[in-house]
C-alpha cells in the first residue's frame, strides 16, 4: 500500500505518577511522502496498567497499524513499577530495566537507539519501513489443547552474511483487565492487546549465523499457561544484532486439527 500523509505531533503531559519528554517545535510536523513499505518493523511498547497515558500509546499504535497495514508488529511489554502482576512478567521487568527504566509510555523501534515517546513513533517507523530486508523468516506452530503444549519452528533464510540472535516470543490479544485512563478513571473493561507473555528461547534469544543463500531452523516446545487463551495468541520471531532488528515476523498460534 502506498501512503502519503502529514504527521502532526503534540507531546502529552503525564500525571504525577509518570512523565515524558516533550517534542521540540521543529519535530512536531513531519512531511511523509508517498512510499511503498519494504518491511515490517518491531515496536516494543513499554507500558503498565497503572500508567494513565499508556492508552494514548495504544491509540497511536492503532493509527500506525492502519497507516501501514501488515508492517507494524507491536508487542506490549508490561514491566516496572506501573505494571500489575496480571500482565507483567519477569522477562518484561528485565527488558524494562535494560532500556534504563524510562518514563511511560515509551517505545523502541527495531531496537535502534534509545526509547522514544509515542509522538515520535511515526517518524521512526517511516524511516524503518523503507529499509529492505536481507533475511526472510517463517514460523510454523502447532498447539495441542489437551496438553496445552505448543511446538514452534522458526526458519531463517538470508541473502547475505547475517550474525546475531534469534528471539521467539508468545504474545496474547484480547485480555480484559483494569487500566488507568488519561481522565483519571480506572477502566475495568479495558482490552489489552499484543501483551508479551513469554520469551520461548530465553530473555535474549539464541545465537544465529546464516550465510548467503543458506537457512537456519530452530524448534521449540513450550507450555501455554492455564491463564492464557491459546486462541488469542501469536508467535513473534525476530533476528537482531548490535545494529537492531534485522527481520521480524509473526504468525498465529495454530491449533492441531481435531
Amino acid at each position: 500500500m502506498k501512503i502519503k500523509t502529514l504527521l502532526y505531533t503534540v507531546a502529552a503531559c503525564l500525571t504525577a505518577v509518570t512523565s515524558c519528554d516533550t517534542v521540540g517545535e521543529d519535530e512536531r510536523y513531519i512531511e511523509v511522502t508517498e512510499i511503498q513499505p519494504q518491511r515490517s518493523v518491531l515496536l516494543e511498547d513499554f507500558t503498565g496498567q497503572r500508567c494513565p497515558n499508556c492508552p494514548n500509546a495504544a491509540i497511536e499504535i492503532g493509527r500506525l497499524q492502519t497507516a501501514y497495514p501488515d508492517s507494524i508488529i507491536a508487542v506490549a511489554i508490561h514491566g516496572g513499577p506501573l505494571a500489575l502482576p496480571a500482565l507483567k512478567s519477569s522477562v518484561g521487568d528485565e527488558y524494562y530495566a535494560a532500556v534504563n527504566s524510562p518514563n511511560l509510555p515509551a517505545g523502541r523501534i527495531d531496537r535502534r537507539g534509545e526509547t522514544s515517546v509515542p509522538d515520535q513513533w511515526q517518524g521512526l517507523v517511516y524511516a524503518a519501513i523503507q529499509k529492505k530486508d536481507a533475511v526472510s523468516m517463517k514460523i510454523e506452530s502447532r498447539y495441542d489443547g489437551n496438553t496445552r503444549t505448543a511446538n514452534i519452528k522458526v526458519s531463517t533464510y538470508s541473502t547475505k552474511d547475517v550474525t546475531g540472535k534469534v528471539q521467539v516470543w508468545l504474545v496474547e490479544d484480547g485480555i480484559t483487565a483494569i487500566q488507568a485512563m488519561p481522565d483519571g478513571s480506572n477502566n475495568r473493561e479495558y482490552v489489552h492487546n499484543h501483551v508479551l507473555r513469554a520469551a520461548v528461547n530465553g530473555a535474549w534469544g539464541e545465537e544465529v549465523s546464516v550465510g548467503p543463500g543458506n537457512s537456519s531452523e530452530s524448534s521449540y516446545t513450550t507450555t501455554i499457561d492455564n491463564r492464557w487463551v491459546a486462541g488469542n495468541m501469536n508467535v513473534v520471531a525476530f533476528v537482531y544484532n548490535d545494529n537492531g532488528v534485522v527481520k521480524v515476523t509473526t504468525a498465529a498460534l495454530t491449533p492441531d486439527a481435531e
